[in-house]
């Protein structure tokens, strides 16, 4: 694996902003929610470190649980297009005040069908709240009730986002100069 600073391009979003603009989702969350009842649920991998800021800003009592969704085929940068649950949730969302939280939002069509399927699970009420937002790539339909950064169509990594699984521990946000970088077979 080649090191991130070989093929990083530029930092997109650095780790102060990021942190600064995490703080006001989790002040905004928490005037929202001022009684708790909430449920986190973070999407894995990516979303991990995103969640963990985010819940420690929140002040509002809240619960957390993990799902893991693949819609990715191996070595691939793009969506496939259909969305693959790999690791369920251990908690009844029934009649809960949910909030999903993503790493990244590019075509929408992971997101929208992870929310289909909750929908099902009748929670009282069911929220996004995503990172980055990529408009640029949207092919299927999103609302995002509470978004950290809209970001233009580049490849990203850092901050949960992986480069061929590496690098999501970077504290920022970078984007890979395709003309260095060499994808892992």
């Amino acid at each position: 694996m080649q090191n991130y600073e070989d093929v990083l391009s530029e930092i997109l979003i650095d780790s102060d902003t990021l942190q600064a603009r995490i703080k006001e989702l989790g002040a905004q969350i928490s005037l929202d929610y001022p009684n708790g009842d909430l449920l986190l649920i973070c999407i894995l991998r990516g979303g991990v470190p995103f969640m963990v800021d985010l819940s420690r800003s929140i002040t509002a009592p809240h619960m957390m649980d993990f799902m893991a969704v693949s819609s990715y085929g191996a070595g691939k940068r793009e969506s496939t297009g259909s969305a693959r649950v790999t690791l369920d949730l251990q908690t009844d969302i029934h009649s809960k005040n949910v909030l999903l939280v993503e790493d990244i939002v590019d075509s929408g069509h992971t997101i929208s069908a992870v929310l289909q399927m909750l929908e099902t699970r009748q929670p009282n009420s069911l929220k996004v709240c995503a990172l980055l937002d990529k408009p640029e790539r949207r092919e299927a339909h999103v609302h995002i009730d509470y978004l950290g950064f809209t970001i233009p169509n580049k490849f990203v990594f850092g901050y949960g986002l992986d480069l061929d699984e590496y690098y999501r521990n970077l504290t920022f946000v970078g984007v890979v100069d395709l003309e260095k970088y060499k994808p892992s077979v």
